[in-house]
């Protein structure tokens, strides 16, 4: 009698672990595939950020070339003030140290082109020239 009640004891304890681990499996494969999408969503692969701050007279040239030469009608690209804004200052600590650039030169306008970064008007003003050909 022992032995008719055990058997289909180990054959349902079988079948039952192989089911949780195939809805962990599951459960942990969507995870990572939510992960990769929210990850490449986050990262605009070519897209072009100025970083700047308020008052900053750098930033002020750069701002009057982009103004004077309708720049935003040209090309696409996001600019972002650091002064203020404490997670716009954060994104551009961590271009910066994408770019290899030492915390202590970072400063702002700061242009990233996915990968490329520059520091200062006159090369972000050049930047813009050769992306209008201007």
């Amino acid at each position: 009698m022992k032995s008719k009640i055990i058997l289909p004891a180990i054959l349902f304890s079988i079948i039952l672990t192989i089911l949780v681990f195939a809805l962990i499996v599951a459960k942990d494969k969507n995870q990572l595939q939510t992960t990769d999408s929210t990850s490449q969503n986050n990262q605009s692969p070519g897209q072009i950020i100025l970083f700047y701050g308020d008052g900053c007279p750098h930033c002020a040239n750069v701002e009057k070339y982009i103004a004077d030469n309708n720049l935003e009608s040209k090309i696409s690209f996001a600019q972002k003030e650091v002064y203020k804004n404490q997670s716009n200052a954060k994104e551009l600590e961590d271009k910066a140290k994408i770019c290899g650039l030492p915390a202590d030169s970072i400063g702002v306008p700061f242009l990233w082109d996915n990968g490329k970064c520059l520091v200062g008007d006159k090369d972000i003003i050049d930047f813009f020239k050769q992306k209008t050909n201007g």
